[in-house]
């Protein structure tokens, strides 16, 4: 049977009710799948991706309600309608306030049946062709969890709500940025992107902004900024997380007022750009800690994307990498066909700090080294060893620096915090925060404490 007009997960304890759903949305053109009772229904939604549930409301077990509750923490825009019996359909209507799509009252009548799901299969319809996959095309994957971010993208695509794409490193931010881009009406206008983290606070100032020729020592020329570049457009602040606060006030008086005024010009520019913005950091901890503004916040996460790890896709592992592994040969002129199984059995147990991006650099070392068409383990094991020393010794390293710098500061000043920070050129609470992170007392190093 066709499943051209989606998948629908239809649950329930009763096995003749259950196969007279089946039956009648097969024959109407649905693919069905079908669980007996809730934990099974999960089991499944792990594994499928479906257009709409069915769920009666009174079940064995995990009933109909904890059904949707647990549904909604894992896909929150999945339309679950519940069959109740006459005698709990205040019940049903109660779940309905609750964001359950609708309820059907048993015995089943067919046509409402079928009017129901179809209204909720439009909703959250798959895409069609492959035309309408093309704003995903550079997102390759087989996870339902990724499938469920990438369904909410698609639905704020055409929205010019700002959306904050939360994730690890190396997850695929931009990438997942610059899909919903291509997905929205301004497609065809620019995407500028810039790491708010990567640049000097005095340069991404200008970056953002742009300058007039004179403005400063070195503005040999008029400097169109990115926020103007972007004009009609999406602008994309990677590590927004990583923005000096002075420069958090500015950004937020620009995208309140959709008007700035580069540096050294006396006049404003108005603009029109859909905001989206990316963090590996808990921006919530970012804001206890006096390091970023909650207006700003607030301003930027309307639409909250989270981006699972690569080791919560895991089934994604031996797609990417024979994508990878395809994209690489291509560059590196060499003919490889494939991954050796223990190989690719490596890949898909490994750790991945790096998520998809280490995968990506794992996989052009293997490439790269490899004199034979099919990658052994032995290659894979190496790159993987490699990339994760590398990893680790960067974080290492940044900590190692920072605690010994701030020690070597309170060994100069005796323990005065106040001097410290002044040396250090940070304010004293700030400067608290960094000694509380790596736990250094300020006593410890007062004149006569040897210790």
């Amino acid at each position: 049977m066709s499943a051209a007009r989606g998948r629908v997960l239809a649950v329930d304890d009763d096995p003749d009710l259950l196969r007279l759903l089946a039956l009648r949305l097969k024959a109407a053109g649905f693919e069905v799948i079908t669980a007996d009772s809730g934990e099974r229904a999960l089991a499944l939604l792990a594994a499928s991706r479906v257009q709409v549930l069915i769920t009666d409301l009174r079940m064995g077990g995990m009933d109909g309600m904890a059904l949707f509750e647990a549904v909604q923490r894992q896909q929150p825009s999945l339309p679950v309608i519940m069959l109740t019996a006459h005698g709990s359909i205040p019940d049903a209507v109660a779940a309905t306030q609750r964001g359950v799509f609708g309820y059907l009252e048993k015995p089943v009548d067919a046509a409402r049946l079928l009017a129901t799901v179809e209204h909720a299969a439009a909703l959250n319809a798959p895409p069609a062709t492959a035309q309408d996959e093309a704003w995903r095309a550079d997102i390759l994957t087989c996870s339902n969890r990724m499938e469920e971010v990438l369904a909410k993208a698609k639905l704020v695509a055409d929205v010019d709500a700002p959306v904050l794409i939360v994730g690890a490193s190396g997850s695929g931010k931009e990438m997942l940025a610059r899909a919903i881009h291509r997905a929205g009406r301004r497609a065809r206008s620019p995407f500028v992107a810039i790491n708010c983290g990567a640049i000097p606070e005095n340069l991404l100032e200008s970056e953002l902004f742009g300058y007039t020729k004179g403005a400063f020592t070195g503005a040999a020329r008029d400097h169109t900024g990115l926020i103007i570049a972007a004009n009609g457009g999406t602008l994309f602040l990677d590590e927004i997380g990583d923005m000096p606060l002075p420069l958090q006030v500015k950004l937020l008086r620009v995208l309140q007022e959709r008007e700035l005024r580069p540096l050294g010009a006396t006049e404003t520019r108005s603009f029109d750009v859909r905001v989206i913005s990316a963090t590996h950091r808990d921006l919530d901890a970012r804001m206890a800690e006096g390091l970023f503004r909650e207006d700003l916040y607030y301003r930027l996460k309307v639409v909250t994307l989270e981006l699972p790890a690569l080791e919560a896709r895991r089934e994604d592992i031996p797609l990417l990498a024979r994508q990878f592994l395809n994209k690489l040969a291509t560059q590196y002129g060499k003919d490889m066909r494939g991954f050796a199984p223990e190989a690719l059995e490596l890949l898909a147990h490994a750790a991945w700090p790096g998520n998809v991006r280490q995968l990506y650099n794992v996989v052009e070392q293997a490439v790269a080294l490899s004199t034979a068409p099919i990658v052994p383990p032995a290659l894979v094991e190496q790159a993987i060893r490699k990339t994760e020393s590398a990893i680790a010794s960067f974080e290492d390293a940044r900590n190692s620096f920072e605690r010994e710098y701030l020690a070597q500061l309170l060994k100069l000043t005796g323990g005065n915090v106040s001097q410290a920070a002044r040396l250090a050129k940070r304010n004293r609470t700030e400067f608290y925060k960094l000694l509380g992170r790596h736990k250094l007392e300020p006593a410890q190093f007062k004149p006569g404490d040897e210790d």
